[in-house]
């Protein structure tokens, strides 16, 4: 299992502080969430620029994004209320300078973000429908998909796959850009 950072550490503290009361998570151990979160940031390796975690939810897998990468800015884009001020407790907590939290939607963003990323947002195909109007040229996203393949879809060029394990079983993520159009 990949260590957590200080900031992560701070995470899982609140999460579970307020975990029950704010529905952020399942029964389960909390423990998997940030294995998953951790071993995709760990495989993308070092990243720049503007991001966003799309559906944050309760920090997956933005905070580790942010937390292992303190010269990236990551938004944090959740809908809910409830979870957003999780979140804005979680990055002033856990100090996290590069991190910032939007309560609000998908479509309400402005367009120029080198990387998206998200975890159980939406489905893939409409994760990439979104990536297609807020990237900048040559962005990144990264889609996590469980143990599942998933063939690089058209109009879209794979530049990195991985692998990695959590306690339950193995996760994949697929970082894709658009392909160049002539």
């Amino acid at each position: 299992m990949i260590a957590l950072t200080a900031a992560e550490a701070e995470h899982l503290a609140l999460l579970e502080r307020w975990r029950k009361a704010m529905d952020l998570i399942g029964p389960g151990p909390a423990e998997p969430h940030f294995q998953d979160a951790a071993g995709a940031v760990e495989s993308l390796g070092p990243i720049q620029g503007r991001w966003a975690d799309l559906g944050s939810g309760a920090g997956f897998p933005g905070i580790a994004l942010a937390a292992r990468n303190p010269e990236t800015t990551v938004l944090l884009v959740e809908s809910r209320r409830k979870r957003a001020t999780f979140l804005d407790t979680v990055v002033a907590q856990a100090r996290l300078g590069n991190a910032t939290v939007l309560c609000g939607r998908t479509e309400d963003l402005t367009p120029g973000f080198d990387g998206l990323i998200s975890r159980a947002y939406k489905p893939p195909d409409e994760v990439l429908l979104d990536a297609e109007r807020l990237l900048a040229p040559g962005g990144l996203v990264v889609l996590m998909l469980g143990d599942a393949d998933w063939p690089s879809p058209a109009g879209w060029t794979a530049v990195q796959q991985a692998r990695y394990p959590v306690a339950d079983g193995w996760r994949r993520l697929l970082v894709l850009t658009p392909a160049r159009r002539s």
